[in-house]
């Protein structure tokens, strides 16, 4: 206490304490570790960092953390395990003026044509044409090809949609506001023109949560991970023969048509909740007309506009996709076992 008088909390502040303020202000816990009863012991993260304090976190020993928990992964799964819930974590002790602002240094996938693989990419990992994402959505039923939709026509994370309500969304001006991404920051994201006739049937005629399951009810969040989707997406693939569309997809299939498109890095970055200096958190609520050109140049495909759900998918949430026969299932199974097949291979 006299340490914290004379010094500042930045001084004493522990990334237990932290995490636990993070916590108690909404944050994740996916990716922290568990705690043990019986031993009192941590597993995970907290089990490298309880009781240290965040004056003494480095970037040296969270190289070493992540080395000690995730040996021999993908720089894709040691961002997302680690770095991810970490530096959430230390933003909001920045923000409560406990620690010093850092910039930690994430690994990155190794470029070249000589990189070793080890194996094929996680589904959802990887961008896809928007003409496959589109034959994947028509196996789906309206509820779930209105999430998919919005996705692909936003890069939202589907946390944030998910979890999202009607009052967030500004079709007028053609804008969304988080109050809360991923890493705990607000963000605003640009309305695809696209999007204007279901969002606008929707802000109208749905007070409260943005998307619905086919029984009008909001999707239940599983450890912050989305949820009720998994039967859907695995029926759409038997379906269409796709096997290769996630809810994530959409999020990298927008990044990459953005490049496509000669989107600025910068403008991609800040659409994608990458980018987020003093300056966007301030003009959060304010929408962008760069962003809204931008997020504008992803392409469209007709017959996927024309979709009566597109105009009023609050009426026609109920609609199933039609269902599998024995023959579909069974040759959908044939086809997803040679899929696999052919990933291993390659």
């Amino acid at each position: 206490m006299l340490t914290e008088a004379i010094h500042g909390k930045k001084a004493v502040a522990t990334f237990d304490e932290a995490a636990n303020s993070y916590l108690e202000n909404g944050g994740s816990d996916r990716f922290l570790g568990s705690f043990d009863e019986e031993t009192g012991k941590w597993t995970g993260l907290m089990s490298h960092l309880v009781g240290v304090p965040l004056k003494d976190i480095t970037q040296a020993r969270m190289n070493e953390i992540g080395k000690a928990l995730y040996p021999n992964v993908r720089p894709d799964t040691l961002n997302r395990q680690l770095w991810t819930p970490f530096i959430a974590i230390w933003s909001h002790a920045e923000r409560m003026d406990w620690a010093q602002p850092k910039r930690w240094i994430r690994p990155k996938t190794p470029k070249g044509t000589n990189v070793e693989s080890f194996g094929p990419k996680r589904v959802g990992s990887y961008p896809v044409h928007y003409n496959v994402a589109w034959e994947f959505i028509k196996g789906l039923g309206v509820a779930n090809a209105t999430v998919f939709t919005i996705l692909f026509y936003s890069g939202m994370r589907p946390i944030e949609l998910f979890t999202m309500d009607t009052s967030q969304v500004n079709v007028k001006n053609r804008w969304i506001t988080l109050p809360k991404s991923k890493i705990g920051e607000p963000r605003g994201v640009p309305i695809h023109e696209a999007l204007v006739p279901m969002l606008t049937d929707m802000v109208k005629n749905r007070p409260g949560r943005l998307v619905r399951t086919s029984d009008n009810e909001p999707f239940t969040i599983f450890d912050n991970a989305g949820g009720q989707m998994k039967t859907a997406i695995i029926a759409a693939r038997l379906r269409t023969r796709i096997f290769d569309v996630a809810p994530y997809t959409a999020r990298h299939t927008v990044s990459t048509q953005l490049v496509v498109e000669g989107v600025h890095p910068h403008k991609k970055d800040q659409i994608l909740g990458h980018s987020a200096d003093d300056m966007s958190r301030h003009y959060t609520h304010v929408p962008q007309d760069p962003l809204i050109e931008a997020i504008n140049k992803l392409p469209t495909i007709q017959e996927w506009l024309g979709q009566d759900w597109m105009r009023e998918p609050v009426k026609h949430v109920g609609r199933w996709a039609k269902p599998l026969k024995k023959a579909e299932r069974e040759a959908g199974l044939e086809a997803f076992k040679a899929w696999a097949a052919g990933r291993v291979a390659a």
